[in-house]
């Protein structure tokens, strides 16, 4: 298989497949997706004949991802989508447990969004401030 890319686009993948790697391996350990790690290698491999260099580092004969790329600023987009997603997780969980504790339906889905919407608006109003766990 062939694929065209401007340097543009190959670059953009580049990204797009070490943010893919990372949330399928990054808490895995020892029980790695290795043909995601392949495929990252073998893509980030092709860094130096596009003008790349900088974007790769060569250890025991295997490509990485190099420092450089790493702190390039896609750790931060990483961590700007695991913020968003801990907020959507917490206030729907906080949605339902609320709905379920008072015996409502959670399937009763404008309630749930209303709800789930409740918490977005103090989330983004106070962060987790006024969060507060009973023992």
């Amino acid at each position: 298989m062939n694929i065209e890319l401007s340097e543009k686009e190959f670059r953009r993948l580049l990204d797009m497949v070490y943010i893919g790697n990372w949330v399928l391996n990054s808490c895995r350990d020892d029980d790695r997706f290795e043909d995601y790690d392949n495929l990252e290698e073998k893509l980030f491999a092709l860094c130096p004949e596009h003008g790349m260099r900088s974007l790769v580092q060569r250890w025991r004969g295997h490509s990485y991802p190099s420092r450089a790329f790493e702190e390039g600023g896609i750790h931060e987009a990483i961590a700007d989508y695991e913020d968003a997603m801990f907020y959507d997780i917490l206030a729907e969980e906080l949605a339902r447990r609320d709905m379920e504790s008072e015996g409502l339906s959670t399937a009763d889905t404008d309630e749930l969004n209303a709800r789930i919407d409740d918490y977005y608006r103090e989330f983004e109003k106070n962060g987790l401030e006024n969060f507060h766990m009973d023992e």
